[in-house]
């Protein structure tokens, strides 16, 4: 805890300062990120037939919500919380972006140039907020909620960008080829200095919501709509059995945090 003072020295109000809430953008935070995008995407898929639509969106707000709340709560980066925090952002994500579609009939081509520039608009407001969209600064509660904010709506948009690519003539695997391509070209504008990180950071933050859903999409769903057929259920228990995995690798190696994540 620090503190704020008059000119004499004394201390003036107590300020508690957060240690970085985010983890560091590591190989592991990649594919943890684009496992709960597939398993979010099955899992959506599987809950709204088990139990309908509307039970089911309600039922992800609530478990969004919560999740939500025990992050907030955390003064730290806990690799548990926060990623149990990112999977109902998955969930919850693909559910808002699936209502739109399926319930009220908007067509993706429409979803996702909105869901676009709702990202647009968060990232805007934030960044006249704070001066900044690093994940390396999230150590206050505004910006905390500006980037979780972020982290819906790129869910959102990254549903309707895939599904729209997945109907439009790419199908299931050909959208895998075309978003692991698309997902090389920040990384490799920013390592030849044409991109700096943050932008190439939430590019391809963006990109891994239709990746990783594409794939999982391509594993589960019947032959006769181009996937392999493995099943709701199955891909959603595999994929979720490997975010546990590595979520728990990480906590234990604490190999996603920086040195000076709590300086």
């Amino acid at each position: 805890m620090t503190a704020t003072h008059v000119p004499d020295g004394r201390p003036l109000i107590p300020v508690r300062r957060m240690a970085n809430k985010v983890p560091e953008a590591t190989v592991y935070f990649w594919i943890i990120k684009v496992l709960t995008t597939g398993m979010g995407e099955t899992a959506s898929d599987l809950l709204a037939r088990l139990l309908g639509p509307v039970p089911a969106v309600a039922i992800g707000g609530l478990a969004l919500a919560a999740a939500l709340a025990v992050q907030f709560a955390l003064r730290r980066y806990v690799a548990w919380a926060y990623w149990t925090a990112v999977v109902m952002v998955s969930v919850f994500g693909t559910m808002a972006a699936d209502v739109l579609h399926v319930g009220l009939g908007v067509p993706y081509a429409v979803s996702a140039p909105a869901f676009l520039v709702i990202l647009a608009a968060v990232f805007a407001l934030w960044y006249a907020s704070e001066r900044t969209l690093s994940i390396h600064s999230i150590r206050t509660r505004r910006r905390e909620t500006f980037y979780w904010a972020a982290v819906l709506a790129t869910f959102a948009l990254g549903t309707a960008a895939g599904d729209l690519t997945a109907t439009v003539g790419f199908g299931y695997l050909g959208s895998v080829a075309l978003f692991a391509a698309a997902i090389c070209v920040p990384a490799l504008a920013h390592r030849f200095g044409a991109l700096n990180a943050v932008t190439a950071f939430w590019t391809a933050y963006v990109i891994t919501r239709p990746l990783g859903a594409s794939l999982a999409d391509w594993m589960a769903l019947g032959q006769a709509r181009g996937g392999l057929g493995l099943g709701l259920s199955p891909v959603t228990l595999a994929w979720t059995v490997a975010i546990v995995g590595f979520v728990g690798y990480v906590a234990v190696s604490q190999r996603d945090i920086r040195a000076d994540a709590a300086a």
